[in-house]
């Protein structure tokens, strides 16, 4: 198996030791580097510590040969943008674990005409982690709603729309709630 580890942990400025250390539990410097350098053979979980220590899904450590990944020719920065210190790439998104995606119509808030939203399904016991977060909830008949949890009082959830001036809904007991986590544009 080939694996971009290394890509993956310079794109995110992250050294051997800062991933060993956000590893659970945490590791060395020196088996994160066999393990980028394939010197240790790298199992399925060791790719999910290394992962979550990133940050990214284990998919995204793994060479797949039907996923191009795009070269980074530049980087974007304060002084403007400029040539990047290493050769590295970027993958493009994919859809992981229990997702659903909201086409956007009309803009509304921070979201434009054609944005995609990718929305993450979360179970009722970890509502309490999607607070001040844009989520999606399902509603009798084929509705939804969609904006931003400012509370959670037992199974009752306060969420306020996007558009200003929105009054803040309560949905009683969904069964299930969905966190934007990703955001597909075109420019």
């Amino acid at each position: 198996m080939i694996t971009r580890i290394r890509e993956v942990r310079r794109a995110k400025s992250m050294t051997l030791l800062d991933v060993a250390l956000a590893c659970s539990p945490p590791t060395t410097a020196q088996t994160i580097g066999r393990l980028e350098t394939g010197t240790r053979t790298v199992s399925v979980g060791w790719l999910n510590r290394i992962a979550a220590a990133l940050g990214v899904t284990a998919g995204d450590l793994v060479e797949l040969p039907d996923r191009a990944d795009l070269p980074v020719v530049a980087v974007l920065s304060r002084d403007g943008a400029h040539a990047p210190r290493r050769e590295s790439v970027v993958t493009p998104p994919m859809p992981t674990g229990d997702m659903v995606a909201m086409t956007v119509e009309d803009g509304i808030g921070d979201y434009r005409r054609g944005d995609v939203i990718w929305c993450a399904k979360v179970a009722p016991d970890s509502y309490a982690a999607l607070l001040n977060r844009d989520v999606l909830l399902p509603r009798p008949a084929g509705r939804f709603i969609f904006g931003r949890l400012i509370g959670r009082e037992g199974d009752r959830l306060q969420v306020l729309p996007l558009e200003p001036g929105g009054k803040q809904q309560i949905v009683t007991d969904p069964a299930w709630a969905a966190s934007a986590v990703k955001l597909v544009r075109e420019l």
